[in-house]
């Protein structure tokens, strides 16, 4: 992976997204490595594996019998809501 100023990133952005499609970019800040840069294809690649892992998850949670059947709204908000209160949700699940 190659690091740049941000400087040169703002300077040559077109070159600096014809070589994320190559390869991920670090942009630096005073020497500080403060963002990367990478293509959509990889973008979606890591969400993808990223899904998977989560699925991987809930897979084996199935094989040991860890489910749970909710048949209505109200049994899905007091389900959330307990998982809420033992810290299973993400701060970003929260705000939906």
């Amino acid at each position: 992976m190659i690091a740049i100023a941000a400087r040169e990133a703002k300077e040559h952005f077109g070159k600096l997204m014809d070589t994320v499609q190559r390869e991920p970019v670090t942009i630096e800040k005073h020497g500080r490595p403060v963002a990367v840069v990478i293509s959509q294809t990889e973008y979606d690649q890591m969400k993808l594996e990223h899904l998977r892992a989560k699925l991987a998850v809930g897979e084996a949670q199935l094989d040991r019998g860890e489910s749970i059947t909710i048949s209505s709204k109200e049994e899905s908000h007091n389900h959330f809501e307990s998982l809420k209160k033992r810290g299973r949700v993400r701060a970003e699940e929260r705000n939906k």
